[in-house]
This record gives structure tokens, C-alpha cells and sequence, in this order.
């Protein structure tokens, strides 16, 4: 099946000011990411905070330009086209959900006026129909006709959020990418709006890439689960392995952190806290953190291997043996020296700035 959006060697590096008025570090934001997303389909993605999600959230859907490598929109290079024919095949075929819908919708516009905004700058229909569009999007998120005259300050923030997945919808989309979703809102309501997006999805054919740190519902959610670690994506997985079998360190660490009721065990422990963006370590990144470390991990980042199932690929010098359990790796990890005494050795990139 062709790919609806793919990623090839795609880097994305920021200049941050530091120290000084003309002093800026690079900051790697999204290193070497491939990535291919099929129509229909539900891809989780993971990972601690500053790991890249967002900036990959934004890539997938046009918003961010690539430093160097490249995105296709089905087969077509997005940077290559013009702006404006960018817009019409990228801006009409994609919307995104933000994290938090206080600051994602315009106070100052009412849910009608928000909810038709997209269909005036992409000139669909006339106002009549306009008009219907908006309030066939209110019934379809479930928000009651009497609040398109509404502002967003007057709504509760599930009904906000439902605002703005509506507007995400407004051009019939085939890919949603949502950018934690459910992390501004209260415990009561996540689970509201997350069965609205998967009954959404299920509906409407949608692509739907998930972002969250809340990896269990990632991974209820979705159908494959990429995990990131400091700007790489280090595993691809099928959801319904990626708790158990799966082959990277860092995912069965992240994994075995969320507490479980029926078998509870301590969570894999990582010495250290997530190295700088400005200054990654050589070779695999979270070798200053893995207690299978070596010298080979600080030498260079392995490439993708598969594993012994369709669909699952990880980087790893040392990856965890199939079928491994949890508390086997707790034990591993505990007993092993840290790795920390390692080096910080920035990576060495030759990465093409965005012209």
C-alpha cells in the first residue's frame, strides 16, 4: 500500500541563543527520522519529554520544514512544491489537534466563526453551505447547536477540545495527527474524547497519528507504536507487542513505568537524566542511561534491525532478547554498573540548513 505521508532521513535542527547576544547552539530536534504512514491507519508515538514528538507531529502535517531529508505527501515531495500549491494539497488533507484548547482557539472568535475559518481560507462552498458544514461538525463531535454562537471562554475544556477536533475535520481530512490530546484536560473527560477520536477515525477512514505520554493508551489505541528517545525514533513495534516484546531497552523501560494492578513490579530503572539536545551523546543516545552500554554503543548508532515479526524494527547494539521478561530486565539493570561514567560526546551531523 502506498504510504499517505513519509518521512526519509529527515533531520530538524533550531538555533538557540545562549550565553550571549550572537551565541546559539544547535538544538537536534528530529534526527535521521524515516517514517511512513498508511491510509487508515493509527500510529502512537512515545517518548519522555523533549524526545521530538512534537516537532515529528509537526512535520507530518507541513508545519515544521525539514533542516535537511524529505516529506512526501502521497508521492509528492512537500517542499518542492510551490506555497501555494503546498497549501491547497497539504493544508486541505491534514489537521492537527493541539495539546491544550485554552490556547489553541481564538477567544475572540465564536465556535461558529472558528469552525468555519478553515473552510473560508481554502474557499469551500458558499456561505449557505458553509454554514451547514459548521453545524454538521458541531453535531458530529457531539457539541449542541446552541454554542456556535458561543466563545471558547464559555465552554468547558472537553467541549473546547471537541471544538477543536471539529475544526480539524472541517476539509475532510485523510490524516489527524493529535498532539496530546488529553494531557490540559481533567481525568473525567480524557476518556470522553478519546473514544470520540477513535469513533471519528473509524467513521471517516481517517490516518490518525496519536502523541502522548500516557503510553497505555497509546498503545490501546493504536495499531503501531513508535518510540522516541532524544530526537530518534529507536523502535517501531505493533501495538499489541510493543509492551512485552518489544526489543529496544528505553521501550521496556517506558513501558514497565506505568503501574500495573493484577502483577506489579518496579519499573526498570534509568540512572540519569535525559542528556541536552544541544550536546547528544555519539553514537546511540540513551547509551549514557543503559545498563547494556559499551564502547560499541558510544562508537556509532546502530541501523534498523527487524525483529522476528512483521512490522517490528528497533536500533540497538544490544537489543533485548525475545520474549524477555520485565523482571528479568529489572534485575539486569539493578545489578548492572551505570553507564553515566560514559563520555558526553556531542554527535558529529554534516546536516544541511534549510535554505
Amino acid at each position: 500500500m502506498t504510504a499517505l505521508v513519509a518521512l526519509s532521513d529527515t533531520h530538524v535542527v533550531h538555533k538557540a541563543r545562549t550565553g550571549g547576544l550572537f551565541a546559539r547552539d544547535r538544538v537536534y530536534a528530529l534526527t535521521g527520522a524515516d517514517l511512513a504512514i498508511a491510509p487508515g491507519e493509527t500510529v502512537g508515538v512515545v517518548g519522555e519529554s523533549g524526545c521530538g514528538k512534537s516537532t515529528l507531529a509537526k512535520v507530518l502535517v507541513g508545519v515544521q520544514r525539514p533542516t535537511s531529508g524529505t516529506v512526501t505527501f502521497r508521492g509528492q515531495d512537500v517542499w518542492s512544491m510551490k506555497p501555494a500549491e503546498r497549501r491547497t494539497a497539504i493544508g486541505s488533507s491534514t489537521g492537527m489537534i493541539f495539546q491544550d484548547p485554552s490556547t489553541a482557539l481564538n477567544r475572540r472568535l465564536t465556535i461558529h466563526q472558528i469552525l468555519r475559518d478553515p473552510l473560508d481560507v481554502h474557499r469551500r462552498g458558499t456561505t449557505a453551505e458553509r454554514a451547514d458544514r459548521v453545524r454538521e461538525l458541531m453535531s458530529l463531535v457531539g457539541l449542541p447547536r446552541a454554542l456556535a454562537d458561543a466563545l471558547p471562554g464559555q465552554l468547558s475544556g472537553g467541549q473546547r477540545q471537541r471544538v477543536a477536533i471539529a475544526r480539524a475535520l472541517a476539509l475532510d481530512p485523510d490524516l489527524v495527527v493529535a498532539d496530546e490530546p488529553t494531557s490540559a484536560l481533567d481525568v473525567s473527560v480524557r476518556a470522553q474524547i478519546l473514544n470520540l477520536l477513535l469513533d471519528l477515525k473509524e467513521r471517516l477512514g481517517l490516518a490518525l497519528v496519536f502523541v502522548s505520554h500516557d503510553i497505555q493508551t497509546v498503545r490501546r489505541m493504536s495499531d503501531r507504536v513508535i518510540t522516541m528517545y532524544l530526537g530518534r525514533i529507536v523502535e517501531e513495534s505493533p501495538a499489541d507487542e510493543v509492551t512485552d516484546r518489544s526489543r529496544h531497552p528505553y521501550t521496556r523501560a517506558l513501558f514497565s513505568a506505568t503501574p500495573g494492578l493484577l502483577d506489579p513490579i518496579d519499573p526498570i530503572p534509568l540512572v540519569g537524566p535525559v542528556p541536552s539536545a544541544t550536546r547528544p551523546p555519539s553514537g546511540c543516545p540513551f547509551r549514557t542511561r543503559c545498563w547494556k552500554a559499551d564502547d560499541a554503543c558510544a562508537s556509532s548508532m546502530p541501523d534498523f534491525a527487524a525483529a522476528s515479526t512483521p512490522d517490528h524494527r528497533y536500533r540497538c547494539h544490544h537489543p533485548v532478547e525475545e520474549g524477555q521478561s520485565t523482571r528479568t530486565l529489572v534485575a539486569q539493570a539493578e545489578s548492572a554498573a551505570p553507564a553515566t561514567a560514559m563520555a558526553d560526546v556531542p554527535i558529529q551531523q554534516h546536516i544541511r540548513e534549510p535554505s
